[in-house]
């Protein structure tokens, strides 16, 4: 049995899992996870100072809790999991530190996670009160080579991933990258599009909601980097159109009646530019599968479209989306990808993990 510990924004997380050696599944015992949503709320957006000061606040609750559901004392625990990169220092401090402690309290092993690390293998994840979990049987029979697209609020990256994660090297996310974001990432663009809307962050689900019954064509925003040469995505021109376009609007006195119409076109250009990369990717590097994770792998317009075009890519099998408790940030994903790393002997004993520290960057 492994905790994870997730602190790395505005999500304060724990989670106990179990994962026996050899399989890709990992059973959630328990998950106990306190959303900023509303703290945040006021200010459009995430303030790395209140996120840090209410993990501080709720770190020891979240923890305590997920033991508790998961029937499990600390000392039963064969390691503790946790996220050290990247994220915002602060938040991730919190979570680190608290891993730290409790690690050395009690003799056992710490594992530092990479944030993106466990969005990756959040497909993985299956509910203990599950007998067949939607989504378990289509990931435990993934084949590879698969497209790994990790499409969140942080980051939109494509990995070219030929092994389960049993098997990922330490420096897996560096060396199976084959395209990303070169700005924002997708969920950037849609909660600062949305801000621009007057719709409450974040901004994203509201987007999606609004689309509801609008025309995708009714306008036309820029879907950069078009080449087909490159992998790589760029969100900046789509900020700027619409912030154009919502301002034209206003002045006219017709914003109103056309934000379903303004909340398609902008969803359709954001699915629209990951698509056409994710497709791009999947025949480029011959992927016989598909996997999308990460808090936009819950837009809903980008799961009609993969559900109705995936045929047409080559791939072998239908794409495969995380539950979806497991596409936002979750302290479940850190222990599992934890439990991998675990089993491969990628940990700190009490004394050496001391001087672990939190990072920001994303890279390896």
């Amino acid at each position: 049995m492994i905790l994870g510990i997730e602190t790395s924004c505005d999500e304060c997380s724990a989670s106990v899992v179990t994962h026996i050696p050899g399989q890709d599944r990992v059973r959630v015992l328990s998950l106990a996870t306190f959303s900023q949503t509303e703290i945040h709320k006021p200010f459009g957006g995430v303030v790395p100072e209140v996120a840090s000061r209410n993990h501080l606040e709720t770190i020891n609750l979240m923890i305590q809790t997920a033991l508790d559901d998961a029937k499990v004392k600390p000392k039963q625990l064969e390691c503790i999991a946790v996220t050290n990169r990247p994220g915002l220092v602060g938040a991730l401090l919190v979570g680190l530190s608290a891993g730290k402690a409790l690690a050395y309290a009690c003799n056992k092993p710490l594992v530092p996670v990479h944030h993106l690390e466990g969005h990756a293998v959040s497909v993985f994840l299956t509910d203990q009160s599950d007998s067949q979990p939607e989504g378990s049987s289509e990931a435990e029979n993934l084949e590879y080579p698969l497209l790994l697209a990790i499409v969140s609020g942080g980051h939109t990256n494509l990995y070219r991933v030929e092994k389960s994660p049993q098997f990922w090297t330490p420096d897996f996310l560096k060396s199976s990258l084959v395209g990303r974001s070169r700005d924002d990432a997708a969920g950037e663009a849609f909660d600062k599009t949305a801000k621009k809307l007057g719709f409450p962050y974040p901004g994203g689900i509201w987007i999606d909601k609004s689309s509801k019954g609008g025309k995708v064509d009714a306008f036309h925003f820029p879907r950069a980097l078009g080449q087909k040469s490159i992998l790589d995505f760029s969100f900046s021109g789509l900020k700027t159109a619409v912030s154009l376009k919502v301002d034209e609007l206003k002045s006219s006195g017709q914003l109103k009646e056309k934000i379903p119409d303004l909340c398609a076109s902008i969803q359709e250009a954001i699915v629209d530019a990951l698509l056409n990369k994710i497709y791009l990717a999947v025949q480029k590097y011959e992927c016989r599968s598909l996997v999308i994770v990460g808090g936009v792998a819950a837009n809903s317009r980008l799961r009609f479209r993969l559900a109705s075009e995936w045929q047409r890519q080559g791939l072998a099998r239908p794409p495969v989306f995380p539950q979806m408790e497991y596409c936002t940030d979750n302290a479940a994903m850190i222990a599992a990808a934890g439990a991998f790393r675990f089993r491969q002997g990628n940990f700190l004993e009490p004394l050496k993990m001391l001087s672990l520290n939190a990072l920001a960057s994303a890279e390896v």
